[in-house]
């Protein structure tokens, strides 16, 4: 009989990433910038700068963040919000094209954690309860094109190498969902299909944001295909408890296992 292979906390999983892992050093490039990001949407403005290596001056509060890069001149930007434990901030930095994406999400409480799929369903309310808010800007007030929602990556199944002993693949199936299952590793055997959202950073750069519903967890990563290099980060809670978050970086060496394309 083959055993029942079980879901894990985010914690967890930070656990298994860990040991040898192919994330991308930090990169201090940054520091001592400033920025102000002027978003498209509800014209929103953030005035942000970087005062020390692996520091951001978000909202008048310094605080640590990771900084990489995995493309000159782009750069991943990454913390747990100041005004809220359950909350991170992502921002996607290109000097290069003078544009950014600011992405926040949030994590559910434990009480709608516990609600039931079908109790969801009946409710009209979307399986996971993971919030996440994007918006799109330039550095300054220069016109610039912005990056945008694309659906490049849909028909592609890539498996992605996170350390000698974590491999996935993920299946990217349309506009809204892709699924992802574990080849290797910490949760070997595990498989579903979850929320997500694709947005054209660069060519053959791609910001991937996926939204877990059964283990609430925010995963968000840059996909460069040309270097076949992932870089980012995944929140969740640290365990059962749902009283500490979990965010931890992760970066991966990717190959494009095929493209599939629908006959019209």
């Amino acid at each position: 009989m083959i055993e029942e292979v079980a879901f894990i906390q985010v914690g967890a999983l930070s656990d298994g990433f860990a040991p040898d892992s192919y994330i991308l050093e930090t990169n201090n490039q940054l520091t001592g910038k400033t920025f102000q990001l002027r978003f498209a949407e509800k014209d929103r403005q953030e005035d942000i700068s970087f005062p020390a290596d692996q520091q951001i001056e978000w909202q008048g509060v310094t605080i640590d963040c990771r900084v990489t890069s995995i493309r000159s001149g782009v750069y991943f930007v990454n913390f747990i919000s100041p005004d809220d434990w359950q909350a991170s901030v992502t921002l996607i930095i290109n000097e290069k094209d003078g544009n950014c994406v600011l992405v926040q999400g949030k994590l559910p409480d434990e009480a709608d954690i516990r609600i039931s799929a079908f109790s969801k369903v009946e409710q009209n309310r979307p399986l996971t309860d993971v919030e996440v808010e994007i918006y799109f800007g330039t550095l300054g007030e220069v016109q610039r094109s912005l990056p945008a929602y694309t659906s490049e990556l849909i028909g592609m199944r890539n498996m992605y190498t996170y350390n000698p002993k974590e491999r996935y693949e993920h299946v990217y199936l349309n506009e809204q969902f892709y699924a992802w299952h574990c080849l290797d590793g910490v949760e070997k055997g595990l498989a579903d299909v979850d929320r997500c959202h694709y947005i054209k950073v660069s060519e053959q750069l791609y910001l991937f944001i996926w939204r877990e519903k059964i283990i609430p967890t925010l995963g968000i990563i840059l996909i460069d295909l040309d270097m076949m290099r992932t870089d980012g980060g995944i929140m969740g809670y640290q365990d059962q408890a749902f009283s500490a978050v979990s965010l931890f970086p992760v970066g991966a060496h990717a190959t494009i296992l095929n493209k599939t394309s629908y006959p019209k």
